[in-house]
């Protein structure tokens, strides 16, 4: 008997572990790479690498000279006209599709395809195609022409004053419809004898959703937000692909500031710091969000 029970008890610990084993690979993997290249950007941004890295210890001057450099104050202002219009019109055209598709429409099942299409390409594919298509001697404005409009005229992409709202023209093209399938979740988890009863109440559809549906879609609306600002402070490959953070400076943001400095000035030490700032404001976003959700939860 004591035989069958230290072999159950062998076969007990093996089953609890397998798992662990099998992960330990990946979760080593992310430690060191994840992890460990984090902590080792934040501590080259308290020295003085150049093209190299360097372990000179000099403090907090690279920040200081960080925020003193008019170029970051340039990627700070357009990442602050970028994020606001990416974040708000994101959201408007995201819950006005969820709102339509949710009427039942006939052909739901192909629309929903189709709206969310761009999000399955690259943020590379969509730069590069909005570049061609915005392009004044190659996209809308030529085609125009060609159709005898010659008076027509869209040069965003050219113009330092308006460049900016061409990365948020393709930037919201591609997330909308991710922000849809958000906000269809939600209305779909709605409870229709809910919604029956303010309308047997006499409750007209603009005071439905106004003071029903839109209140019960705030867990939607806050996991879009913190969606859509994380992926506006990380933009960089969209940014390059259209415009390449131009033209001069006028559609630079920090992720292109950071490389640009780390990798092309070879003043990693700022890069560095300019790195730590985005993930500051990228935590200062999901730290209380997870802390909300984990808090519900419990």
């Amino acid at each position: 008997m004591a035989d069958v029970a230290r072999a159950a008890d062998f076969r007990t610990r093996l089953q609890q572990w397998i798992p662990k084993l099998v992960l330990s690979p990946s979760l080593a993997a992310i430690l060191f790479f994840v992890y460990g290249f984090i902590f080792f950007t934040v501590y080259l941004s308290f020295t003085g690498s150049k093209m190299l890295p360097r372990y000179d210890w000099i403090g907090i001057e690279n920040y200081v000279r960080l925020w003193g450099l008019s170029h970051w104050w340039t990627a700070i202002t357009n990442l602050g006209i970028f994020a606001s219009l990416y974040i708000i019109f994101c959201t408007l055209i995201g819950l006005a599709l969820a709102i339509f598709l949710d009427q039942k429409i006939r052909g739901e099942g192909m629309l929903r395809p189709i709206y969310l299409y761009p999000m399955a390409l690259s943020f590379i594919v969509t730069g590069t195609a909005w570049k061609w298509f915005l392009d004044p001697g190659i996209g809308l404005e030529q085609t125009m022409h060609l159709w005898g409009w010659e008076s027509f005229e869209f040069g965003w992409i050219k113009d330092r004053d308006m460049a900016i709202y061409t990365v948020v023209i393709a930037a919201v093209w591609q997330t909308s419809g991710f922000v849809m399938a958000m906000f269809l979740a939600g209305l779909r988890g709605i409870d229709n004898e809910l919604l029956k009863a303010a309308q047997i109440d006499g409750a007209s559809n603009w005071n439905l959703y106004r003071r029903i549906v839109i209140p019960l879609l705030r867990p939607a609306f806050l996991s879009a937000f913190v969606i859509l600002a994380h992926l506006a402070v990380k933009s960089y490959d969209l940014v390059i692909a259209l415009t390449g953070g131009g033209p001069g400076r006028a559609t630079e943001l920090p992720a292109t500031f950071m490389y640009s400095y780390t990798f092309t000035r070879n003043s990693m030490g700022i890069g560095a710091s300019s790195a730590v700032i985005m993930l500051m404001t990228i935590a200062a976003i999901m730290v209380p969000y997870l802390y909300s959700e984990l808090r519900e939860r419990k």
